[in-house]
């Protein structure tokens, strides 16, 4: 069953210098349970789509429905279904753990007592309880990222969209991010929409990839089927069929063949 579904999806910008087609009509499904993986190359329209399917930007064309919640006709549904953790964190550095999952709870309306249970669940759940009480000033850059995913999981959304999540994290932190992704769907049969400029990150994680370029989708199917596909080899890199898909990355002469079907 599909928890997200967008029909020529669009969002186009009014500048100075004229009319920007950031997003020029994208169709997609997600499958409830399903860790997608959203790629593109920068100015692909990646973090436009994402900030439409999470509310923040409104739509110029299109429709999309996310946990049954139609994104025009009830955005307020759409919030209640989905936990968002943006590129840059939310975290505030002058409290504790402790009180930043406190508060993210009672902002979505959990009684005193409630808040403070799911608060401590939260910390046993993400490895944060012994952090508890430390700023969020000096937890380490993993850490801070397993707080901020404990904050989009506050509400126990059906849908965690995470952006770009491990950019700037060492390879454990990495490692331990993607372990905890795949946790959170395993036990409690999230989907997990992801962003990241990282090849080797979707290709872990990822059920199924969604690629994106100059506002539209240009390929999809699963990590090892796009590098069958477009790289000649489920060996290949991944990073070698996106290079292809995108047509980034290959010489004048390659530019007259066509990518390998």
């Amino acid at each position: 069953m599909a928890v997200i579904s967008t029909s020529g999806l669009a969002r186009t910008f009014t500048t100075k210098q004229g009319t920007v087609e950031a997003v020029r009509g994208i169709d997609l499904t997600v499958e409830r349970g399903e860790i997608l993986g959203f790629l593109g190359p920068n100015g692909a329209g990646k973090t436009t789509t994402l900030r439409m399917l999470t509310t923040l930007l409104a739509p110029t064309g299109g429709s999309a429905t996310v946990a049954g919640c139609d994104l025009a006709g009830d955005p307020a549904g759409v919030r209640r279904a989905s936990g968002y953790v943006a590129q840059s964190g939310g975290v505030d550095p002058n409290v504790s753990v402790r009180e930043e999952l406190f508060t993210q709870a009672r902002l979505y309306r959990l009684g005193r007592a409630e808040a403070l249970a799911r608060t401590e669940e939260l910390a046993a759940e993400l490895g944060l309880d012994e952090l508890l009480d430390r700023k969020t000033s000096a937890l380490s850059g993993g850490q801070r990222r397993r707080l901020d995913i404990a904050m989009g999981l506050t509400h126990r959304p059906q849908v965690l969209f995470l952006d770009e999540p491990t950019t700037g994290l060492d390879p454990g932190s990495r490692a331990d991010l993607w372990d905890l992704v795949r946790r959170i769907r395993a036990e409690h049969g999230t989907t997990v929409f992801l962003t990241t400029h990282y090849l080797d990150e979707a290709d872990a994680l990822a059920d199924r990839l969604v690629i994106v370029d100059k506002g539209v989708v240009v390929a999809e199917g699963t990590p090892d089927a796009l590098k069958r596909t477009h790289a000649g080899s489920s060996d290949a890199s991944l990073q070698d069929a996106f290079l292809a898909i995108t047509g980034r990355g290959r010489t004048p002469a390659q530019d007259t063949a066509p990518i390998a079907a």
